[in-house]
């Protein structure tokens, strides 16, 4: 791709937790680069901070030190993550902290209706989107009796019901089994949008990612 355009940049990225008593920043002088259309998956043990970061990404935390660029724009506070988080679709780790509403439907409705649809619309973004995914006739389904692997997808499709243009995706395979990973895959690799995907699952990131970052010691190292 000749001169892509860059939607996420981070340049000098410290980020330390207050009373952390080791001192040791989670995430030390990052850099990070990604362009439209660029697929990246990022490794690391529990702890090294790929949640940080993508909390950081989306202003639910900020930076100790270093700059954040999102759609060319700088982001520093509150109302400057507010266009980010619109455009920019964050399946949480824990999907019980995604999904609060009584019912699928409501759930995956809830973003359109945030973004200004009508009921109508998001109803028929609810279906086209529950659909793709192969949850047809889930919208009554009460959301706190699914399944783990079920409320993953759930999650799913509330982000993308957003219509983001960029997915950040937290393990996205836990509680999946190996029929819904595959799907996954196929919807991933079927999709135009750039994202960002932290897994332990290699074998999900060979598949469905084209730059590999691993992320150890607060340090970002691309992958050879």
């Amino acid at each position: 791709m000749d001169n892509p355009e860059v939607i996420i940049s981070l340049k000098g990225i410290s980020f330390a937790y207050h009373g952390n008593r080791s001192h040791r920043p989670v995430l030390d002088d990052l850099n990070l680069q990604i362009s439209r259309g660029e697929r990246v998956g990022l490794t690391g043990a529990n702890g090294s901070g790929k949640t940080t970061l993508f909390h950081l990404l989306v202003g639910l935390l900020k930076p100790t030190e270093g700059e954040i660029v999102v759609f060319g724009q700088e982001r520093r506070k509150e109302k400057d993550f507010r266009e980010v988080r619109a455009k920019v679709g964050f399946l949480f780790q824990d999907s019980d902290d995604q999904l609060f509403c009584p019912t699928v439907a409501e759930d995956v409705a809830f973003g359109p209706l945030n973004l200004g649809k009508s009921e109508e619309e998001a109803l028929a973004i609810t279906k086209e989107v529950l659909t793709y995914l192969g949850l047809e006739g889930f919208e009554d389904r009460v959301t706190y009796k699914l399944s783990g692997g079920e409320k993953r997808l759930i999650s799913l499709a509330t982000v993308l019901a957003m219509k983001p243009e960029v997915l950040i995706l937290d393990e996205p395979t836990t509680g999946l089994d190996e029929d819904t990973v595959e799907r996954l895959i196929e919807i991933l690799n079927g999709s135009d949008l750039t994202y960002l995907i932290a897994s332990h699952n290699k074998d999900f990131l060979s598949e469905t990612t084209d730059i590999l970052y691993h992320l150890g010691r607060g340090k970002l190292v691309k992958a050879t």
